[in-house]
């Protein structure tokens, strides 16, 4: 079974990630993956996964995302994908000559490449879905992203039931959460840390709508408060820019040095003790025994990678999640749920968590549990697997 994947970012993140962990167990059922996508670092790890690397200067998306959407300065953003679209079709015109079974665009922002795909190779469709939409009836542009998967998907992937409950109803939409690979015997960390004080742990891009900075400053408050808790930040700045490039795109408030940046808040306020910048980290496994909490404070209201990671490792999280689903987080018992990335609300969370030591530890006994029977590696990539035999065996009765 040949796959042709389509991935938007050049950036090694959790999209990159759950796809390279998917693809190793589908390769063992003798899915070959072809991968389109930007030039980057996560061209390697696609290679050292064993995929056929086909790199490009970047790939044209266009975003409906409920935080991503245009509008006011972001009707810019468009220019952008105008630019990357010759790139993009370069990319797929040079594959035009292999034979591909399926296709697989691995975020929705990718559809319309996705079905440019699909037209030139003639084969099914998988749109996997990893961010939150608008709602179905949010707009003409929703409404036309979703007829578009309704006619021209022949599967629609979401990762978790608050994803699916922003499509719309009637799509051929399946739930198949990120499996997560887990070594069983994690590696010891570098870091050193007081054990009387509490570790916080956030990783992801340094990005402002990860609520970094609302973590940063919770911090503060935990300081004032006389609580013992300090905070490990592992991540780098989602975009290294310099030159023009950076100057205009920072003017108009797309590309900011968020490392630099809290560096000089950390320096303001003080908070050399409390909150550590561990820049990227190659293998996290290597951080999550070091951690007491994790905490995701994103402004997308759901729950990311980190969450399900570190319940694998026995660790609880605070999350920024207003109405938690049963896959995404279950509130005082694998964490605690805030209704929104506000610095206070986290604070409450994090020193309720810190003061309680024992309920705590039971937290993350039970966080390891759900996510055994949540996020089982094999257990979805069988799921995906499924899906891609019964798009190919439909295909062939017809």
């Amino acid at each position: 079974m040949n796959v042709l994947y389509l991935h938007p970012a050049a950036a090694f993140g959790g999209a990159s990630k759950s796809l390279i962990e998917l693809y190793a167990l589908l390769h063992q059922e003798g899915v070959r993956g072809t991968v389109l996508t930007p030039e980057g670092v996560v061209c390697q790890s696609f290679a050292e996964a064993g995929m056929d690397v086909r790199a490009v200067r970047g790939l044209s998306q266009f975003d409906n995302t409920r935080y991503g959407y245009y509008r006011k300065i972001r009707w810019i953003i468009p220019l952008r994908e105008l630019f990357l679209l010759p790139s993009s079709l370069l990319g797929l015109w040079r594959l035009r000559k292999q034979s591909f079974d399926l296709i697989h665009i691995n975020e929705i922002t990718l559809l319309p490449l996705g079905l440019l795909a699909r037209w030139l190779f003639r084969v099914p469709l998988i749109v996997h879905v990893r961010s939150l939409q608008r709602k179905p009836a949010q707009g003409l542009r929703t409404r036309w992203v979703n007829a578009l998967l309704r006619r021209y998907a022949d599967a629609v992937v979401a990762i978790d039931h608050t994803v699916a409950s922003t499509l719309a109803a009637d799509l051929k939409l399946s739930v198949i959460h990120n499996g997560l690979k887990i070594s069983p015997t994690a590696p010891t960390g570098q870091v050193k840390r007081d054990d009387d004080v509490v570790s916080v742990g956030f990783l992801g891009g340094l990005i402002p709508l990860k609520g970094i900075f609302e973590l940063v400053e919770s911090m503060r408050i935990l300081k004032h408060r006389g609580v013992r808790i300090q905070c490990l930040i592992a991540g780098e700045n989602a975009r290294q820019l310099s030159g023009l490039k950076a100057w205009v795109l920072g003017k108009f408030g797309f590309a900011r040095d968020v490392h630099s940046e809290l560096e000089e808040i950390i320096r303001r306020e003080q908070l050399g003790d409390q909150v550590k910048l561990l820049g990227f980290v190659g293998d996290v496994r290597s951080l999550y025994p070091q951690l007491d909490i994790l905490c995701f404070p994103t402004h997308l209201d759901a729950a990311g990678r980190p969450v399900f990671e570190a319940a694998f490792y026995s660790v609880p999280s605070v999350v920024a999640v207003a109405n938690p689903v049963p896959d995404a987080l279950l509130h005082e018992v694998t964490g605690l749920a805030v209704p929104a990335p506000d610095p206070q609300l986290i604070a409450d969370a994090l020193q309720r968590m810190a003061q309680s030591p024992q309920w705590r530890r039971e937290l993350g006994r039970q966080a390891k549990l759900w996510a055994e029977e949540n996020f089982s590696i094999e257990v979805n990539a069988a799921l995906m697997l499924e899906l891609y035999r019964d798009l190919l065996s439909t295909r062939t009765r017809s």
